[in-house]
């Protein structure tokens, strides 16, 4: 009997993958999104013990305490919340509410990525870290990896790509001081 050096799922993605087409648009959020079916499916994990990404769904929380989360640090603030209690919500799951407004890009300093480096250290268990979208959680975690977390600024920068983020990683590199991407690549066509 021959076996397939692919498992059945892994060649049922491929096959899958190979009938989309390669210029589909993409919708303009693309970030993940917790549902009450998997909430954990929706975040990326950059490191064992932290979740990152966009806001949850307000049923998510029990859903998340169930899977071992302790904390949540939402980087939103108030006014982009509306009518919602995310606090209450977070509380009433029996988690810990940590909330570090972060607007946007002149937000991203080094005083707050101390903040937020601070609330993950004094954190239990898992911690969920979330803005709309994680673009204000990848850019506040690369200055904070490379501020307290022993990373090099290319290193803290992969690190935030991988908690998130994307539109502001011209802000980050400037404050990690890492050049422009234009830049690293005229000089590595020189």
């Amino acid at each position: 009997m021959i076996r397939s050096a692919f498992p059945t799922a892994a060649l049922a993605a491929l096959l899958l993958l190979s009938a989309m087409p390669l210029h589909a648009e993409s919708p303009v959020d693309t970030a993940p999104r917790s549902t009450p079916a998997d909430p954990l499916a929706a975040f990326r994990t950059p490191r064992p013990g932290l979740l990152t990404g966009g806001q949850p769904d307000a049923t998510a929380w029990p859903a998340l305490a169930a899977r071992g989360v302790r904390t949540v640090i939402n980087l939103r603030p108030e006014a982009e919340l509306g009518e919602r209690d995310e606090a209450a919500e977070v509380a009433a799951a029996g988690l810990r509410y940590v909330n570090l407004p972060i607007a946007g890009a002149a937000d991203i300093t080094p005083a707050q990525a101390d903040a937020l480096w601070s609330a993950l250290q004094s954190s239990d268990g898992a911690v969920l870290v979330h803005c709309a979208s994680g673009n204000r959680v990848g850019a506040l975690l690369a200055l904070a990896m490379q501020r307290h977390g022993g990373m090099t600024p290319e290193q803290a920068l992969e690190f935030g790509r991988s908690a998130g983020l994307k539109g502001l990683e011209p802000v980050v590199r400037e404050r990690l001081g890492v050049p422009p991407a234009q830049e690293i690549k005229d000089a590595a066509s020189r």
